[in-house]
């Protein structure tokens, strides 16, 4: 039992690597450092290098400081759930490449701001879930485009910005449930985005609505259009699951959608009128127009035809009765009075 104990030591020593913080245990075989459980209420210093996997997991990190990960360029996954961070700094993780699974799980975040999450190229699963976010930025930041998991269920947001999803081409998975969704003017074009991301085989646990009250508990997919009459459309185009390519709909300007925290059922009013259908496609518009000129244009030839027809007709029979008719007429008044005059002789 000594020796197996000795040999133990012996190979923990070895995968204790150079540098890792006291309270840490780190694995130089797998890149690995176990700070889960610690108590730390920032990101521990002296961590080392060449660490891949950071676990971060059940302290009370409130902070992360701009400079925080400047020692570990090679992380590939942070795990940093269950720890109280109200907020995280614009750019406290743009030192983080290789950066590939950040979870953000079960804190106490309110707000994320723009670019946030700059230059992550690499980034790919985005856990934001079990927080108290209220309001999500317009964009991630810069090269945040390769992520393709992106969860923000267990929240308070009641809309999410439309070019936010757009931004980030590579999503297969979007989790939403468990938010406070308000199934007015300001969702239409979530609804909008998320019909065509189903219909590209995205993969989503639904939104369902909490209010207005007629819509409370019901999934936004299927709130009928009629219900968004009153809303300013995004998209020139009645389909909607057509291309998925960036600017396959014009976006509207975010003066027309309705006041934050305008609720109820009184949402439509909150919208501005419907503006007036243009033509799905310019060029079948003239083209419907230059058919129907070509069409009127032969059945107003074909009536003059007719007319010059039936004029020139009429004038050849007058022509007609009047030199074959006429003429015997007057040959035969004399043949008949021929016989008197020569009786009378």
């Amino acid at each position: 039992a000594g020796n197996w104990l000795l040999v133990w030591s012996v190979i923990s020593l070895a995968h204790t690597a150079r540098g890792c913080p006291d309270k840490c245990l780190c694995n130089t075989a797998s890149k690995t450092a176990d700070c889960k459980n610690r108590g730390f209420t920032e990101i521990p210093a002296r961590l080392p290098p060449e660490i891949q996997i950071l676990l971060l997991q059940n302290n009370r990190i409130w902070r992360i400081n701009q400079n925080a990960f400047t020692a570990t360029p090679l992380l590939k996954i942070l795990d940093l759930s269950n720890n109280s961070l109200s907020s995280v700094a614009p750019g406290a993780f743009q030192k983080l490449r290789y950066l590939q699974v950040l979870n953000l799980t079960r804190n106490m975040i309110h707000f994320i701001e723009n670019k946030t999450f700059s230059f992550l190229p690499h980034l790919k699963e985005l856990d934001l879930s079990s927080n108290s976010i209220i309001r999500l930025p317009e964009t991630f930041g810069n090269s945040t485009g390769n992520i393709t998991l992106l969860s923000v269920k267990h929240n308070k947001l009641q809309k999410m910005e439309r070019v936010l999803l757009e931004s980030l081409p590579n999503l297969k998975v979007v989790l939403f449930k468990d938010n406070p969704w308000q199934c007015n003017c300001n969702i239409f074009g979530l609804k909008l985005w998320l019909e065509s991301f189903l219909y590209r085989g995205g993969i989503s646990d639904g939104i369902i609505c909490s209010a207005p009250g007629i819509r409370k508990g019901k999934d936004l997919l299927k709130v009928p259009y009629e219900l968004f009459g009153a809303c300013p459309l995004r998209t020139a185009h009645g389909h909607l699951a057509s291309s998925h390519h960036h600017g396959w709909e014009p976006r509207s300007s975010p003066k027309h959608q309705a006041p934050h925290g305008e609720l109820g059922d009184s949402s439509r009013a909150s919208c501005e009128p419907k503006p007036k259908a243009r033509p799905v496609s310019l060029r079948h518009a003239i083209a419907t127009v230059v058919i129907t000129g070509v069409v009127c244009g032969i059945v107003c030839l074909m009536m003059l035809a007719a007319a010059v027809y039936g004029c020139a007709y009429a004038a050849i029979t007058a022509k007609y009765h009047k030199e074959h008719l006429a003429p015997g007429r007057q040959h035969g008044i004399p043949e008949e009075k021929e016989p008197f005059d020569t009786s009378l002789a």
